[in-house]
């Protein structure tokens, strides 16, 4: 879809993010109807993106919810989604967290340690509920994406060996308060090979097995996500082939199959657009100066993330600049050493590829309010998100002021 930067601009001002509803629809469709030989739960990874408006799109197409808190459990819960089609997961659950997943009856706990395994137990018990639990192996598989979005080698944080989780279920069979349902495997994220997901899956798909002859029956095998995007000049994993590969190792498994995309469905779909404030130059170093900054859009800071960024004007002056931000810090940059043509005042620059990670990851640094959200949905806009004012971020300490 072809979206008119300037009159967003005009209309809601600058910077603001955009996204195409259109196009995260066409991602889950595509996603989904590749598992369509097999049960199956698209659960949407609500950290990518946690906009109401977001997750409830794509709950009316049918998709569940993977959360990483509390929080996003009551953002899923609160747009519609069924308790039902709610995972929560994360490595690290505070005992109110645990205690309010199972009152809310959701489909399942990832459990990602045994000491975590056994707050849930302690807690279900004082409860008197029986905890649906899964577990996160950790198949010791390079991923081979970026060090700080990988998640699948021991050297990670997530999850657990295989000998520790066969001991895990072993404890929630024995358990009056546990109900091993599902097991769960999440290698990283931006994903562009196959084979290390081919390979993790096995190993899953395998221990899945040796439960089974021990008469421990799951019914959920959750894959995680990770699926990459084109950011530059990637080049993708077939959705087919990435179903095919999952359900050629659980051939013989009456299972349901369920997968956590998050950047998969809507990196894609969001575009950030600031504006020129103006140009300087520093010795020999050009430097575009925008009205957006770190604090609005941090990948480019803290993973070195490359965006594709236009300028949108009929300029062909191009040469080398940083483009950067108001904020006082040196990684306050988009890009560096790219070549960009020559800008006026209130010029709009569009960074595209932003709808994952981007605002959700926005933070108040330097007391800047948080962007404006836009939904396009069959050509029309509409606000999802006011931007926010000073008046906003003082809200919660103005009472305490002496």
């Amino acid at each position: 879809m072809s979206i008119n930067f300037k009159e967003l601009a005009n209309k809601y001002q600058t910077p603001y993010y955009v996204y195409d509803f259109d196009h995260i629809t066409k991602q889950y469709e595509e996603l989904k109807g590749a598992f369509k030989a097999r049960k199956s739960l698209v659960a949407y990874a609500v950290k990518a993106n946690s906009n109401l408006s977001v997750i409830k799109h794509l709950a009316q197409l049918g998709a569940g919810a993977d959360c990483v808190s509390i929080g996003e459990v009551k953002r899923a819960l609160k747009v519609g989604i069924a308790p039902y089609k709610i995972i929560f997961s994360g490595v690290g659950k505070i005992d109110s967290e645990i205690k309010e997943a199972l009152e809310l009856d959701i489909l399942m706990i990832n459990v990602e340690s045994d000491a975590e395994l056994n707050r849930v137990e302690i807690i279900a018990a004082e409860l008197g509920k029986v905890a649906r639990i899964s577990i996160r192996v950790n198949p010791n598989i390079d991923p081979q994406t970026h060090p700080y979005i990988s998640t699948g080698l021991h050297e990670n944080k997530f999850g657990v060996d295989i000998d520790t989780a066969k001991r895990m279920y072993i404890q929630c069979k024995n358990s009056p308060s546990l109900d091993p349902v599902g097991m769960h495997c999440h290698i990283g994220s931006q994903l562009t090979q196959l084979q290390p997901i081919k390979e993790s899956v096995k190993i899953v798909a395998d221990l899945v097995r040796n439960l089974k002859a021990i008469k421990i029956e799951l019914s959920f095998m959750d894959i995680g996500g990770g699926l990459g995007i084109v950011y530059k000049d990637e080049v993708l994993i077939d959705t087919k082939e990435y179903a095919q590969s999952v359900l050629d190792n659980m051939f013989g498994l009456d299972i349901t199959i369920i997968c956590e995309p998050g950047r998969f469905l809507v990196g894609n779909c969001g575009t950030f657009v600031t504006k020129v404030l103006y140009e300087k130059i520093n010795g020999n170093k050009r430097f575009i100066i925008v009205d957006g900054a770190m604090n609005d859009l941090i990948r480019p800071s803290l993973y070195n993330a490359y965006h594709k960024i236009e300028v949108l004007n009929d300029n062909q002056e191009f040469s080398d600049c940083n483009l950067v931000g108001p904020v006082c810090e040196s990684g306050d940059f988009f890009a560096k050493n790219v070549e960009l043509p020559k800008t006026e005042h209130n010029d709009l620059v569009a960074i595209y590829s932003a709808g994952a990670y981007g605002f959700t990851m926005a933070s108040n640094y330097n007391t800047r309010g948080r962007v404006a959200e836009i939904a396009i949905e069959n050509g029309n806009d509409r606000l999802i998100r006011k931007r926010e004012t000073f008046e906003d971020i003082i809200a919660l300490e103005e009472e305490f002021i002496k």
